[in-house]
């Protein structure tokens, strides 16, 4: 059977050599019914059927603890939809401008890419927000055509270094780390601009010329401890017994029961695909497609899902299939 006859075909905006990872940024909390398990959506489909839902002053309400991660009292947010509002909320619990927010981590103060808010955040987990520290400038002579890095964004217009690989040109600078915000590129400011436009232009630098970084890092704590290469890639756990907010980049965020063993094999396998045909990892992106394929009856079913979901990433065919196979592989236990 041929796979995705028709498909329409979108300009990727993914780059080939420098990685470029999202950080979700859709947040939909006010509204939120039924917290002990299962999947709530927020929203449509979240009260009784046939009945109002309830008033604003009845739902329970979603109220997080935050610090900052060099060091604060405990502060409460709530109220927030989208990482704007959220980085807005803790401006506001610890009176500073909200664009001093470079990231948050989850249920750890130190700079641990593993535990970057991202798409989920548990409903008992505790926001810590690292906020801008010192800048600095650094001239870095690419001598190879890839730098070694990996680069995320934080929603709300902040480019970071996730990941740097060991033995790479930028890691042998010492003073370039994890966490660093690229602040310009040959005097370029990149405030504002996604993660992967960032990677492109890294990425088309001319090989054998010296260029100009500004960096911001995160202020730390004395006990902080820089990580020169970032986490190792794999899924890291988020949430606890009660569920896990899923962030979504499109629609309402649910309440949801932590993933199922099927559903971290499906997403583990998905993620691996991504890294090998575009190079990057995304375990976000993974469990959307999982999530969008686990009920689909054939490949061209999925196909035209992800078409309608994810149009712009303008997958190719093979690796459409490769995906499907993954998730089946998942479903009946394959290794």
């Amino acid at each position: 059977m041929p796979l995705g006859l028709g498909r329409r075909k979108k300009a990727s905006p993914l780059v080939e050599n420098e990685e470029a990872e999202p950080i979700r940024a859709g947040l939909n909390v006010p509204g939120l019914d039924g917290l002990d398990g299962g999947r709530v959506s927020l929203g449509e489909g979240a009260a009784h059927e046939g009945l109002p839902p309830p008033p604003t002053s009845l739902r329970p309400r979603l109220i997080f603890h935050t610090q900052l991660a060099h060091g604060s009292p405990t502060g409460r947010i709530e109220g927030f939809s989208n990482v704007r509002e959220l980085y807005a909320k803790i401006g506001e619990a610890f009176g500073i401008p909200p664009t001093e927010v470079m990231f948050c981590t989850l249920n750890t103060h130190k700079v641990d890419m593993d535990k970057l808010l991202g798409g989920q955040i548990g409903l008992e987990d505790f926001i810590f927000a690292h906020v801008k520290g010192q800048k600095k400038e650094v001239e870095v002579f690419k001598g190879e055509d890839a730098l070694g890095l990996t680069i995320t964004d934080n929603g709300a217009g902040y480019a970071f270094i996730k990941r740097i690989r060991e033995g790479s040109i930028i890691h042998q600078i010492q003073v370039i780390n994890v966490g660093d915000m690229i602040e310009s590129i040959n005097g370029q400011i990149l405030i504002g601009c996604r993660h992967y436009e960032v990677a492109k232009m890294l990425k088309e630098l001319p090989k054998g010329k010296t260029f100009v970084l500004k960096l911001v890092e995160p202020l730390k704590a004395f006990d902080m401890i820089s990580q020169r290469s970032g986490s190792k890639s794999g899924s890291a756990q988020l949430g606890t017994g009660r569920g896990t907010l899923r962030l979504r980049s499109k629609g309402p965020a649910t309440v949801e029961e932590l993933p199922s063993a099927f559903e971290e094999k499906a997403i583990e396998k998905v993620d691996d695909l991504l890294e090998s045909y575009m190079g990057i990892r995304d375990s976000e992106l993974a469990a959307t497609m999982v999530e969008l394929g686990k009920d689909k009856k054939n490949p061209d079913e999925f196909a035209e899902a992800l078409d309608e979901t994810l149009g712009d990433f303008a997958f190719p065919d093979e690796f459409v299939f490769d995906v499907w196979g993954a998730i089946g592989d998942a479903k009946v236990g394959r290794v």
